[in-house]
This record gives structure tokens, C-alpha cells and sequence, in this order.
């Protein structure tokens, strides 16, 4: 974990020390967790209407989980009061994807996990395989997720599992299934366990789309949304994030493309995602592993 300063944050410009941590944490574990990054009042401004939103969700005909109950795709409201400069394009955040990514940076998505209370656990599985799998050496990130808590981050509400290292294991290739084979899961965890970190409203955590992590039980009475954004190489071409007309000045960066659409008409960030992998056994009890 790296603690970001209040004179960092006021300038938006992290320390180089802590900008080389940042990038050597995600190279060698593939995460790094920042803290004191986002200003936590507006977090406090985005949480309670995406708290408000979870039973509209929930009450859909088929709830967009993923993979099993209990965790669904949330998107943030994509208009103001509940937009922040510095959740969607943070200057800190920016100096490291930017360093790892190179230039031309891109963010592609603006959506989210809410892990519900009474959930179970996911699969352990990768946001996306590598582009050329099953080679000696993994290639270099070419695609960053940038998580934002909504609530102060933890086990007992369900804290994102972490498998350090696993985004070196080039065994999981793009286009295939993202869970990670059993037998696999099974091996690393005598060598390599998983951590769920604790991370506070106000920090941020990026992760390479190559590591391993599932979503775990919520133990509390209360949903647990985290914000996430996808950071991708300036050769890379998808997703397009719409957002409502008016609120151009929150995305624009020297550094950072966002790749949106401005519309006029009503956005439907509620009821637009789709249930993915969803097993009926799974549904039920949770992954076996």
C-alpha cells in the first residue's frame, strides 16, 4: 500500500519514489493499492445513490450477477451531482497507468461490482487472458482495472481476493474462458495464497486485467459497491462509456482519452447489463473452489 499525501493529492502530482513503487508493485503482483487518493466527500456523494439504486437492480426479472448470486454489475450514475474529476480521471492514478501503459492512455469503462450481503464465492477467474499466452515470459500489461470503493473495503463485507503474482501465468489465453481451472487454483494456493486487502473510502486500488481475484462472501448487512474503470494501451479498441451531455470537462485529460458518447436523452445505467456465466449449481451454493 502506498499513502498518497494531502500536498500530492492538492497537486495531483504523486512523489517519483511512490510513482516507481506503484509501477514495480503492478509489474512483479500485478496491484497496488493507493491511499488518501480520491477526496472521500465525494465518495460520501456517489454512495448513497448507488446504495439507493441496488434494489432496482436486484428487483429486475433476471439480476445481472456475476457468475453467482449475489454479485451484480452496478454502473455509477454517469451524470452530475455524481461525477468527480478526481475518481474519473485522477492525476495520480493517470502518472501510473500512464507509466505502465505508456501513451495515449485510454479508459473504456465506467461501470462496477456490488457484492450484496448473503453472497458466496466466485470462481477465481482474470478480467481478460494474455494476448499470447503459454510463453515463457508473460508480455508486458497492456489493460489496468482501477477500482474505486464506494464503502470502506473489507473482509468481513466481502473485499476482493487478490491472487499476488498469478498475472505472470500465462496459461489463461484471450478469448477463452476467464475462470481459472480448479486444479490450477488448487496448486497455487500452497505456494502463492490469496489476500483480501483492506481498502478505506478515498483509496484506489489497479490491477493488472491478467490476475487472478474473485469476489468473496459479504458477512454484512450491507451492499458493497466498488466502481471500476479499464485503462487500456493507445493500440487497443473497446468499449465506448456513455455519459450525459454536460459533463465533457469531468473527462477531459492531456493524458487520458476517454472513449464516450454524449447523449441528450436519458441513460439507462440500471437495467442494460446481462447475468454472465451464470451456472445453476453455482447459483446455488457457490463456486466449489
Amino acid at each position: 500500500m502506498i499513502d498518497i499525501s494531502r500536498s500530492e493529492r492538492a497537486t495531483g502530482t504523486i512523489h517519483s519514489e511512490s510513482l516507481t513503487e506503484a509501477v514495480r508493485a503492478i509489474r512483479k503482483d500485478g496491484y497496488v493499492i493507493l491511499l488518501g487518493v480520491i477526496d472521500p466527500e465525494h465518495i460520501h456523494e456517489i454512495q448513497p445513490r448507488m446504495l439507493q439504486d441496488v434494489p432496482s437492480i436486484e428487483s429486475l426479472k433476471e439480476p445481472p450477477y456475476q457468475f453467482v448470486r449475489g454479485h451484480i454489475q452496478q454502473d455509477p450514475p454517469p451524470f452530475e451531482p455524481y461525477l468527480f474529476k478526481d475518481v474519473v480521471c485522477n492525476e495520480i492514478v493517470v502518472a501510473i497507468t500512464e507509466a505502465i501503459l505508456g501513451n495515449g492512455v485510454r479508459n473504456t469503462f465506467y461501470s462496477g461490482n456490488t457484492n450484496l450481503p448473503g453472497s458466496v464465492r466466485q470462481p477465481v477467474h482474470v478480467d481478460q487472458g494474455h494476448l499470447w499466452p503459454h510463453m515463457a515470459h508473460p508480455h508486458p500489461a497492456n489493460m489496468l482495472v482501477v477500482n474505486v470503493p464506494v464503502i470502506n473495503m473489507t473482509a468481513h463485507n466481502g473485499s476482493i481476493e487478490l491472487w499476488p503474482g498469478s498475472h505472470s501465468d500465462t496459461t489463461v489465453a484471450w478469448g477463452d474462458s476467464i475462470r481459472v481451472p480448479e486444479e490450477d487454483v488448487l496448486s497455487r494456493t500452497d505456494t502463492h495464497p490469496p489476500l483480501q486487502p483492506e481498502v478505506p473510502i478515498g483509496g484506489i486500488l489497479i490491477r493488472d486485467m491478467r490476475l487472478w481475484h474473485r469476489g468473496m462472501p459479504n458477512l454484512s448487512n450491507r451492499p458493497r459497491p466498488m466502481i471500476a474503470m479499464i485503462h487500456v494501451c493507445s493500440w487497443m479498441r473497446s468499449g465506448e462509456i456513455r455519459i450525459a451531455t454536460g459533463c465533457e470537462s469531468y473527462f477531459e485529460h492531456s493524458h487520458l482519452e476517454t472513449s464516450a458518447s454524449y447523449v441528450d436523452e436519458p441513460i439507462d445505467y440500471l437495467t442494460h447489463h446481462k447475468s454472465y456465466d451464470l451456472r445453476p449449481q453455482e447459483f446455488q451454493t457457490g463456486s466449489p473452489f
